[in-house]
């Protein structure tokens, strides 16, 4: 939980204030493209975490070259949790997650 006198909070606080005066044409825009931009992060974690896994099953790979694939993945969680919690303070505000096509219907 973010404690009400920390910077984190006042960012939210000033990303929600911003987000509340948004028209709602706009916020869905940047709704649907925060819910894009999670997509990729997804696909890019996942990535990351199969290279992680993949290395640490095998005894070749050195304990410099796990930790850093471990390090890449722990703040790409943390990237990823923060993006998150940004497009669900956008969703709320919006009041309804927007259609968003999938990546092959482009």
């Amino acid at each position: 939980m973010i404690e009400a006198g920390s910077s984190e909070a006042d960012e939210q606080a000033a990303r929600e204030s911003r987000y509340r005066s948004m028209p709602e044409s706009k916020l869905e825009a940047l709704a649907v493209s925060a819910i894009l931009e999670h997509r990729r992060l997804l696909v890019a974690d996942e990535a990351v975490y199969e290279e992680w896994t993949r290395a640490s099953a095998d005894p070749s790979v050195s304990d410099d070259v796990l930790a850093s694939l471990q390090d890449e993945y722990l703040a790409r969680q943390k990237k990823s949790e923060a993006q998150q919690q940004e497009l669900s303070e956008i969703i709320d505000i919006l009041g309804y997650v927007p259609e968003v096509p999938l990546d092959d219907e482009k």
